[in-house]
């Protein structure tokens, strides 16, 4: 087994693990509660749930998706979380196997966007409770690779591209408050960290396919009558998307750009 293959794998089962954890993190963290106190909890009877009931996509579907107390039904989002968690951190891992010094710094990534993605779909706001730990964490952990590797210049971009995507998103919520909301604007500074500590290019590219992604679903949604024009559509998860793209298929991305326009 390669190393690529071997830190895939085992990121993508830490990242089961970590998808449960989300699960109670989006449940709790709209409502304003505790994600350590108390114990994970039938949200319907309040029954405790058992160790054998907690495993990663497996008890959901034991249980047919249901509480073994009450019997009431459990949505098929925490599977998918679990799952999308598993995916995700199996990518970063493969991602990042011949730079396991910045793996940590790209699975917290991962996992606070999916979080923030969920939470903006159902609630349409980004919680400054994710946002603002994961806009401490990712320079904090991006010194590891930088002390590691001696590459403080890619610190210094990072943190460089965080300021300018800020800036930047900012400005549009200036013009467009309603096209663009503060939620929004805060989480561009990890995402330009996270991207930045990449290239520039990462970062041009994150953000353009952030617009793009949101932009051809309003549409879709619009030509199939499920929103009309004055809807709101969540932002955050196609700045998510856009972000992740390229960090799982950054260069491969730019490579077919420049080859494209003869650079």
């Amino acid at each position: 087994m390669s190393t690529s293959t071997f830190v895939a794998l085992a990121c993508g089962l830490l990242g089961l693990a970590v998808g449960s954890f989300l699960n109670v993190v989006i449940w709790r963290v709209p409502r304003k509660e505790s994600v350590v106190t108390p114990r994970s909890m039938c949200p319907a009877c309040g029954a405790p749930i058992r160790a054998v009931d907690n495993i990663p996509v497996l008890s959901w579907i034991v249980l047919r998706g249901k509480c073994r107390d009450c019997g009431a039904a459990i949505a098929v989002r925490y599977p998918l979380v679990e799952l999308s968690c598993g995916a995700l951190f199996a990518g970063v891992g493969a991602r990042f196997s011949d730079s396991l010094a910045a793996l940590p710094a790209y699975l917290v990534f991962a996992a606070a966007l999916l979080a923030l993605s969920v939470i903006d779909l159902e609630y349409y706001r980004l919680p400054n409770r994710i946002v603002y730990p994961l806009a401490i964490a990712m320079p904090v952990l991006l010194v590891i690779p930088a002390v590691a590797d001696g590459d403080f210049s890619s610190l210094g971009r990072a943190l460089a591209a965080g300021f300018a995507a800020f800036a930047g998103l900012f400005l549009l919520h200036l013009i467009s408050p309603r096209g663009m909301g503060l939620g929004d604007v805060k989480l561009a500074f990890p995402l330009g960290v996270a991207l930045g500590w990449l290239g520039w290019g990462h970062v041009a590219f994150g953000l353009l396919l952030g617009f793009l992604y949101g932009s051809v679903l309003a549409i879709a949604l619009v030509a199939f009558r499920l929103r009309s024009r004055r809807d709101a559509v969540p932002f955050g998860p196609f700045l998510a998307a856009g972000a992740m793209t390229m960090v799982l298929w950054g260069w491969p991305i730019i490579d077919w750009y420049k080859a494209r326009r003869g650079l």
